[in-house]
């Protein structure tokens, strides 16, 4: 039986949590009923000192939630289109988070969060207590292997080359490239 993920949990270092989200289920209740996807695919974001995490230029309106409890969304808007879903990680005041790349059935962070009707409206929101979004663990522990996070050419080489994306290795996912 699923359990709701609580705060101890979702409070570990980001670099931990990422690859322990694998096998997850992302739950999302809409006026549609509850969405349950297993989580796939992640890329973890740690610090103001990793030039491709969003708080690396520092606290601003945008990035304020990066220093909340773990357990916190953190949904960012996406060349202006797509809405992006991460879990604010870590211990409250350091900035880290774990951004969910792919569920089953979506190997893409923007067409999962359009899947599950994730939007912005949703920023911020405590999926330790949230009745609208949250995280469950079933058990379930996949195989998994690490890669270099994509997209994030604007960050300094090391940080780009760091393996901080974990990617179930089942034989049927195809994460995009």
């Amino acid at each position: 039986m699923a359990k709701r993920m609580g705060r101890r949990a979702l409070s570990q270092p980001a670099e931990q949590l990422a690859p322990e989200l694998l096998g997850k289920l992302l739950c999302r209740r809409t006026d549609k009923g509850i969405f349950k996807y297993r989580i796939m695919e992640t890329e973890c974001y740690c610090g103001e000192e990793d030039t491709a995490c969003h708080a690396s230029k520092g606290k601003t309106q945008r990035t304020k939630v990066l220093y909340e409890k773990g357990g916190t969304s953190y949904i960012y808007l996406c060349y202006g289109m797509h809405a992006l879903f991460n879990v604010v990680s870590g211990k409250e005041g350091h900035p880290e988070a774990v951004l969910i790349r792919g569920v089953e059935g979506y190997n893409g962070p923007g067409k999962l969060t359009r899947a599950m009707e994730i939007d912005r409206t949703l920023n911020e929101e405590d999926m330790t207590i949230s009745r609208k979004l949250w995280l469950e663990d079933d058990g379930y522990r996949p195989e998994y292997v690490r890669a270099k996070r994509v997209g994030i050419d604007y960050a300094t080489r090391e940080y780009r080359d760091i393996l901080w994306r974990f990617i179930v290795d089942d034989g049927k996912y195809k994460p995009v490239k």
